[in-house]
């Protein structure tokens, strides 16, 4: 079995920290707003929250006049997370469970996977300072694939736990299919058959199970049909994984005791205060303030904080998107130029017209920011397509500037 802790390659995480920091415009979708908005504070979201990522780059990325460089990391790998004070909320205590180390980590993963060759294996146990994980690349004959395992923590119940678990929006993110279920000891888990490039330049496959036990225990597998997830050739034409064998090695008692093992103090944060700057569901409130005519055919549902539509005023789809947040004023400078509209109330106002940034062919990105003196954001921008990577169905967006205007600035949002 390879040494978990070989001499000859660097430590993973300042690896995919590298990794990150050179490919973050392509696993996780960046827009300019969010390297500025969602930088420092969703900073501290899970990185190996990889699949929810793609999904919260488009939330917190809404494109504006006037940008900073905070980096919002790609998740692409358990590995890749933040230090103990920035991962996972815990459960109230963690029990005494002797350690794990990261060489039983290897071993038990081979041992699930069974008959095969394996290489590259590397891991963390549960007693080092960042959360535990491991990966191997395995090959069943078959072609070979990185496989890996995060372990961490969320709070039961929370909007982390359901987020993790929630299939994301395809006006964002492309993928082949995506299933949640509840298992019978309740836990729930998301299988998701995606590909590593959200634009698909590289046809690496991506499949990920996402599981959190009743008690808050989070189990992330990935799996590629490639020895690595960037900057490897394709070895097979699927990940060796089924659905029904990622969840059953998703769903292995062996990482529940490993998360069990973690140490209290190194799964848990201090409550910070929240970014959100409106408690009700944004997308039925963006619908009240549609203009008539339009209709929606695809919505995020109950999300605070961020919501999105996808109307059609019979010329086309269009997506339009709104972020809803709070505490925003200590990025003023950076959002708001010298040249920005300041209404009597002491509102800011910015408006950028220009191409979108996903990729989309012909697509177009109109977008109204405001900021009142309270830091309460609201920002909103329209697509003359029915998501942001996909060619353009209709010359302009279903919405002027002046109706963006306007809902942005609608007191519904206080």
């Amino acid at each position: 079995m390879p040494d978990a802790h070989s001499s000859d390659s660097a430590d993973p995480f300042e690896t995919r920290l590298a990794a990150g920091l050179r490919d973050a415009g392509d696993a996780f979708e960046t827009d300019r707003a969010a390297l500025v908005t969602a930088g420092a504070r969703k900073g501290r979201r899970r990185l190996l929250r990889r699949r929810n990522a793609a999904v919260l780059s488009g939330a917190a990325g809404i494109a504006l006049v006037g940008v900073g460089t905070a980096l919002l990391l790609p998740s692409g790998s358990p590995d890749a997370q933040g230090s103990p004070a920035t991962s996972t909320h815990a459960s109230a205590s963690a029990s005494a469970h002797a350690p794990v180390s990261g060489a039983t980590l290897i071993s038990t993963l081979e041992l699930l996977l069974g008959d095969g060759a394996y290489s590259k294996a590397e891991a963390r146990g549960t007693d080092e300072e960042l959360s535990p994980y491991v990966h191997v690349v395995y090959d069943d004959g078959n072609g070979k694939s990185a496989i890996e395992v995060g372990m961490g923590r969320v709070r039961p119940g929370s909007d982390e736990a359901r987020q993790a678990t929630k299939c994301p929006a395809k006006a964002f993110t492309h993928y082949d299919a995506c299933a949640t279920n509840r298992l019978a000891d309740g836990s729930v888990v998301m299988v998701l058959q995606g590909y590593e490039y959200p634009d698909r330049r590289v046809d690496t496959k991506w499949w990920s199970a996402e599981l959190v036990t009743p008690q808050g225990q989070h189990v992330s597998v990935s799996e590629w049909n490639a020895a690595a997830e960037k900057d490897a050739p394709i070895t097979r034409s699927q990940p060796p994984l089924s659905p029904a064998r990622l969840t059953k090695l998703a769903a292995s008692p062996a990482w529940r005791d490993a998360i069990d093992a973690m140490p209290a103090e190194a799964s848990t944060v201090t409550a910070e205060p929240s970014d959100t700057a409106f408690g009700a569901p944004v997308a039925p409130t963006l619908k009240s303030l549609l203009p008539k005519g339009l209709t929606v055919s695809d919505s995020s549902g109950d999300d605070t904080g961020f919501g999105y539509l996808v109307v059609d005023d019979g010329k086309g789809k269009s997506l339009v998107q709104v972020n809803v947040q709070a505490n925003m004023s200590d990025v003023e400078g950076d959002l708001f130029g010298p040249d920005a509209e300041v209404l009597s109330d002491g509102t800011k106002v910015a408006t950028h017209q220009g191409p979108g940034e996903k990729g989309g062919a012909g697509v177009v990105m109109w977008t109204v920011d405001t900021l009142r003196t309270d830091g309460s954001r609201v920002v909103i921008s329209a697509f003359n397509s029915g998501a942001q990577d996909t060619t353009s169905t209709r010359t302009t967006p279903a919405l002027t500037m002046k109706q963006l205007r306007a809902i942005a600035l609608s007191p519904k949002w206080r």
